[in-house]
């Protein structure tokens, strides 16, 4: 890529060529862009270049981690599979689906692990249940495997009790079979199990683990494990060969849309905006959060990106929830819950955890519960108008709650808050504003369709003064953009979302694009806000946006450069997106994978593909 995009990080591994694995540091951590992930709707693993799965909350994504090496290498826990040679690696997931298929190469022989986080018959399971497939190509290739549960962020201590089916791990209330298939020898230690293997050309061998929480365990015969490892790849690849794409790098964004369903929480239809806590997004300054939360804005953007692939079950069910969210809690608006519905809880709590690389704080939690983000409105506003745009009808509760969440946007848009960005900081921000906009020009429009009722002349005036508002007081000559709040002399990129909402999409919107590249840019990426590059990673979602807002402000070709080089730059060697990138190593920063970053690329894949029909 040349031009103004020139992508200036290290090149990734060629996708289709093995390469060492990425080695580990002397502390036992792996680079975070190492990460591929494997879900069931319940939970995810997340599994390294080198075969180990260093993350597996379990038996829900927002449990502790059972295995937890990602923030505790020491004590975390983790489930390891690789040669006893020196090897090299390739990966991918398997055609139209989120199983992941690794392949090693030694110098005796080459072999294939398939990881997945298994599904039954009629769907989810009730444990939770890993396959691990271990298929010989050519030659021999020795395996050891170690199933090794962690101390749920150094909270308990895990033991193994020996039954009349074999070895069964215990930790607090989980419960953890470990199942074999083919030649395979075992030893049971104190704390973990080991297994070994040793493949030839066409063997097939599989570890597997069972989990159960708080109640007894099954264990499967490790053939209908086996059986349901390959049934899963069918459902995954049938889903996603229901929608139909047809738009510039088709892969990416097909392999971004599986990795958004991993983190839909089929219990409840709620969408986690990460698999991850407290993964860094700074190491000069605290900037550890925890992200396994249901927010209305990822919500809002999933559920976006899911009606234009022509998905209905996910869309429905995580539409009531959203509903049954915002109108189970006070009158206020909130901002997020946690992923059975429920109140958040009451703030951030630090575990005595190193951290991934030794950053700490680990934390769950999150600070954002009861922050005021007057964004959130335009948000949800966004994607009720998309639910009816879709040939579905409101009930007569949905648009009663919809006209007085209305009203609480017109009331409030005066307001300070605390922004998109979820800052410490109460300003009047720009985008703040407009995302009230957003929500009553989208109110406006169901009022119109008779959709909801309400005092829609109101919310026109309304509107009117908000545009006035931010015209007057947040554009800034200096700077040849709109401010990140009035005075401020400062940026903020997440304007660009409303080039998307239609705010602005003229003289001045084009004039703010080119400041954003000039003063937030670093190569094809974009950071927050002025200031941001002094203590974090470029965020990924950021640079996506830009091309979306590209596409409607038209300057389709320059958007298109874009796309081409950010996902030259952002995705790792499985297409896994993380919530920052560091634009000068390539290293991925802060959680994954990321909701939004997976969302934001969609969306500007679709944006670009809408643009050329």
């Amino acid at each position: 890529m040349t031009g103004p995009w020139a992508v200036g990080t290290r090149p990734l591994p060629a996708r289709s060529e093995p390469s060492a694995p990425d080695e580990r540091d002397a502390d036992g951590y792996a680079d975070l862009a190492g990460y591929a992930s494997i879900g069931n709707g319940r939970t995810v693993a997340l599994v390294a270049r080198d075969g180990r799965i260093d993350w597996l909350p379990l038996p829900n994504l927002d449990s502790p981690p059972a295995f937890g090496a990602l923030l505790d290498a020491e004590l975390g826990g983790h489930i390891a599979l690789r040669p006893d040679r020196p090897f090299t690696v390739t990966r991918r997931y398997r055609e139209g689906s989120d199983v992941l298929e690794t392949t090693f190469r030694t110098d005796r022989g080459v072999a294939r692990v398939v990881d997945g986080l298994t599904i039954g018959l009629s769907g989810q399971l009730p444990w939770n249940e890993l396959a691990r497939r271990i298929e010989g190509v050519e030659g021999e290739v020795s395996f050891t495997a170690e199933v090794a549960p962690g101390t749920l962020l150094r909270t308990a201590s895990p033991w193994v009790s020996r039954t009349v089916h074999g070895p069964v791990l215990r930790v607090d209330g989980l419960t953890l079979g470990v199942r074999t298939l083919g030649e395979a020898s075992t030893e049971i230690l104190a704390d973990r199990v080991l297994a070994r293997y040793r493949t030839s050309p066409g063997s097939t061998h599989l570890l597997a683990v069972v989990a159960s929480d708080h109640e007894p365990l099954t264990l499967p015969d490790a053939r209908l494990i086996d059986d349901r490892l390959s049934l899963t790849e069918r459902v995954r690849g049938e889903w996603s060969s229901s929608f139909d794409y047809r738009g510039p790098h088709a892969d990416q964004v097909r392999t971004s849309a599986l990795i958004l369903r991993q983190l839909i929480f089929r219990p409840t239809g709620a969408i986690a905006a990460a698999a991850t806590t407290s993964l860094p997004e700074s190491l000069t300054v605290a900037k550890n959060w925890d992200y396994r939360f249901s927010w209305i804005r990822d919500t809002a953007f999933t559920l976006s990106a899911l009606y234009q692939f022509g998905v209905r079950e996910e869309t429905h069910a995580a539409m009531s929830r959203m509903l049954s969210q915002i109108g189970g809690f006070a009158r206020e608006l909130v901002v997020l819950a946690g992923l059975d519905g429920n109140d958040p809880g009451d703030g951030v709590h630090e575990h005595d955890v190193p951290g991934w690389r030794n950053s700490r704080p680990v934390v769950t939690g999150n600070r954002a519960t009861g922050q005021l983000q007057l964004g959130v409105y335009g948000d949800l506003f966004t994607i009720v108008g998309e639910y009816v745009d879709h040939g579905n009808v409101l009930d007569d509760d949905t648009a009663r709650l919809m006209g007085d969440v209305a009203n609480q946007a017109a009331d409030h848009w005066r307001i300070p808050d605390s922004g998109i960005w979820e800052l410490p900081e109460i300003r009047q921000y720009t985008t703040s504003k407009l995302g009230c906009w957003q929500a009553l020009d989208r109110a406006v429009r169901l009022a119109d369709a008779g959709q909801i009722t309400g005092e829609v002349d109101r919310w026109r005036t309304a509107m009117e003064d908000i545009r006035e508002w931010v015209e007057t007081e947040c554009w800034s000559e200096d700077l040849g953009a709109y401010e990140f709040f009035p005075g401020s002399g400062r940026l903020d990129a997440s304007i660009l979302l409303h080039a998307i909402s239609g705010f602005d999409r003229g003289e001045r919107m084009r004039s703010t694009l080119d400041a954003l590249v000039d003063r937030l840019g670093s190569g094809p990426h974009l950071y927050r806000f002025s200031g941001a590059d002094e203590e974090e990673g470029a965020f990924v979602a950021c640079g996506f946006w830009l091309v979306a807002a590209f596409v409607h402000t038209g300057q389709i070709d320059r958007a298109s450069e874009l796309m081409d080089a950010l996902v030259d730059a952002c995705p790792n060697d499985v297409g896994v997106l993380a919530e920052m990138i560091d634009p000068a190593s390539g290293a991925a920063v802060g959680n994954l994978p990321q909701a939004l970053s997976h969302l934001a690329l969609i969306n500007a894949g679709l944006t670009i593909a809408a643009a050329r029909r």
